[in-house]
């Protein structure tokens, strides 16, 4: 995978794509043959037609208000079925929840496309094929358990898990509870140790502060480790440059990764001494784009090289949800190999600077 620049006329095609792709969307989204409730409700009351008005993603952000998490938290399921799936059982994936109702997300295959996706994206010599995963990460309604099982499977691999609540990790480190914290810790890594001792694994997926205390336990290449994604909290320079050298020993392949279960997952480019070890996520286009704002004016884009929020648009027939304000702050990025779009870099949570954020191990 290259480092260089993207030339402007990929730029322009993508863009070109992406525009398609959002007519699409909407148009099935706003159609009363295919769309869902929730959309065709919406588009009653808006007083303008988005199938007829919408023929390009400046169109959507000049147009459609804030996606709203409530709407995942406070309204059922069935609202967000389009009319093209209905009668078709489908997944519910949970996204927060610490305290109070979680965001939910409905889908049928969405996570499969997405990870299906990423699996062009990594390499062999890190992640051989027909062999074994771990993943310590989130379980229980998380799309993630579904969708790293999918991805070592699309790559003719088996997944071994560890059971890991997050919810249960931000509620005792915001009670102040440190001791539990480290005790629930040690029992999840103690499992991942059982694991790579008595079975054969090449892959891991975890989360830095997870990684870093398997290693305090064993040696990963010599437990045949060769490639680690790693995602779910902050990674800054200094830090990826130590699980890079100290924890990975150079040795093994890094793969950070940004996601979560209304987005899929966004890629990062190669992480070199040249970047000074920040780490760049670029976006599944064209079914999610992420924008960089200002969060004063966020239909103002930041320029490149500068903090702002992060928006996140999700583009696919299973779901359509436009400029949802993350709670992460971002540097906008330019285009780079090989992707032809904006990036996202040193993604932390928003407000990072100006107040303590509980973030756990996840």
């Amino acid at each position: 995978m290259s480092n260089e620049p993207i030339s402007n006329e990929a730029v322009q095609k993508a863009k070109e794509a992406l525009d398609a792709h959002v007519r699409e969307i909407v148009n099935w989204h706003f159609s009363a043959d295919t769309g869902c409730p929730f959309w065709l409700d919406w588009a009653s009351k808006a007083g303008w037609n988005p199938a007829e008005e919408v023929q390009s993603l400046d169109d959507l952000i000049a147009k459609f208000p804030h996606f709203q998490d409530e709407w995942l938290r406070d309204l059922q399921p069935e609202v967000w079925v389009p009319k093209a799936f209905e009668g078709q059982p489908f997944n519910v994936f949970e996204t927060g929840g610490t305290t109070g109702m979680p965001k939910q997300r409905i889908g049928w295959s969405d996570y499969k496309v997405d990870y299906s996706e990423f699996s062009e994206k990594i390499a062999d010599e890190h992640f051989p094929r027909n062999h074994y995963w771990l993943m310590m990460g989130p379980t229980g309604p998380r799309r993630l358990r579904l969708a790293i099982e999918h991805l070592a499977n699309v790559r003719g691999c088996s997944c071994y898990f560890i059971d890991l609540d997050p919810r249960f990790v931000k509620k005792v480190i915001a009670e102040k509870k440190f001791d539990v914290a480290r005790s629930y810790m040690d029992h999840v890594v103690d499992q991942a140790v059982t694991i790579l001792k008595h079975r054969k694994v090449s892959a891991v997926f975890t989360t830095p502060k997870l990684l870093e205390a398997l290693s305090e336990k064993l040696d990963l290449w010599e437990s045949g480790i060769r490639g680690v994604f790693c995602g779910g909290t902050t990674m800054d320079p200094q830090y990826t440059r130590f699980l890079m050298e100290e924890v990975l020993e150079n040795r093994i392949g890094f793969y950070p990764t940004y996601g979560n279960t209304l987005m899929g997952l966004a890629a990062s480019v190669p992480i070199t001494k040249e970047d000074h070890y920040s780490i760049t996520y670029y976006s599944p286009q064209p079914r999610a784009v992420l924008r960089v704002v200002d969060p004063q004016q966020t239909n103002q884009l930041k320029e490149y090289g500068e903090w702002g929020r992060v928006e996140l648009t999700t583009l696919t027939k299973e779901f359509f949800m436009p400029r949802f304000l993350e709670r992460d702050e971002a540097i906008r990025k330019e285009p780079r190999s090989p992707y032809p779009w904006d990036g996202v870099a040193e993604v932390r949570p928003f407000g990072a600077m100006e107040k303590k954020i509980v973030e756990g191990v996840y």
